[in-house]
């Protein structure tokens, strides 16, 4: 299978490219940067400028599958320009990628699946997240999600069957939030977030990877969970990091009007409680290497 990769020198897209790779099937990646483009046996690079519009249509090539995982970094301070960045990057990069497509007769793609987010879930300390949602969330992120999965959804109107994977927390040793979670901690200086009382829905780096590679290889089709199925509270996850980490874990939690002051807007990632469960993934067959909180964070950790 030739697979097209946008985000693919991303956290998630480089391991699922090294999955895909490991498994012999051939990656095509798109790449804003000239010096980033490489090329060889089975892994070869294209340009592109998703906020001009601006595509190498040779990157379609024998394609069977697009994953587009692109996206502006949401652990940045949300400026209202960088407000418009995560958005854009969201939207621009299917939007250029339908609309090449929609020109082009003669395409061989067979799947299109489109990262997406927990945060279309309300924030709530009592519900448990289910795929279908009536009223999504109506704050910044909720919205952002909402656009991105409405652009994911066009290339139905190609065809083109389409596939969406709702992702919470990842966890990884080379990026993602935990790695800054684990900072504090190690100074012996971890704390929960406000109430630490908010859910926080997981997975782990290699099942968030293998868990593209199932719908792709499967040709799964819809609207998935892409989290572990124990979700954990942000006072329990920060405590078990420390457990692991074998550092003291006493400090009072950091109040929520502190981490609005620190923060500003961006401080709903931490505060925010979203419990999404994954029993609809698990129903196609998908097993997770990871689904329980202590063997994950131990993995990673321990590295």
């Amino acid at each position: 299978m030739k697979i097209l990769i946008c985000g693919e020198t991303g956290l998630i897209g480089s391991a699922l490219s090294e999955l895909c790779l490991r498994e012999n099937h051939q990656i095509h990646y798109l790449t804003t940067r000239k010096s980033k483009i490489e090329a060889s046996e089975n892994r070869k690079g294209f340009l592109w400028n998703p906020a001009e519009g601006e595509i190498d249509e040779a990157c379609f090539e024998g394609v069977d599958v697009i994953v587009n995982l692109s996206g502006a970094n949401i652990a940045k301070r949300w400026t209202e320009t960088y407000k418009e960045e995560i958005l854009s990057s969201r939207v621009d990069t299917a939007n250029v990628l339908f609309k090449a497509l929609r020109n082009k007769k003669n395409h061989t793609i067979k799947q299109y699946v489109s990262a997406s987010g927990t945060a279309i879930y309300p924030s709530s300390l009592t519900e448990t997240y289910s795929e279908d949602i009536e009223n999504p969330a109506e704050d910044f992120l909720g919205s952002v999600v909402k656009q991105w999965e409405l652009h994911a959804s066009q290339f139905k109107s190609l065809e083109i069957p389409v596939t969406i994977l709702r992702t919470g927390l990842v966890f990884a040793s080379n990026g993602g939030a935990l790695v800054e979670m684990v900072k504090p901690v190690k100074y012996g200086v971890g704390a929960a977030i406000g109430s630490g009382k908010q859910w926080q829905s997981w997975i782990h780096i290699e099942d968030i990877a293998r868990i593209y590679f199932h719908v792709l290889t499967n040709n799964i089709k819809g609207v998935y969970n892409a989290v572990a199925p124990n979700p954990t509270t942000n006072k329990l996850l920060t405590k078990e990091i420390a457990s692991v980490l074998k550092k003291p874990f006493f400090m009072p939690n950091v109040p929520k009007f502190m981490m609005k002051l620190i923060l500003g807007e961006m401080s709903t990632l931490l505060l925010s409680s979203q419990k999404v469960h994954s029993e609809k993934i698990e129903n196609t067959g998908f097993k997770f290497h990871y689904p329980a909180l202590t063997p994950a964070l131990e993995n990673i950790l321990k590295k």
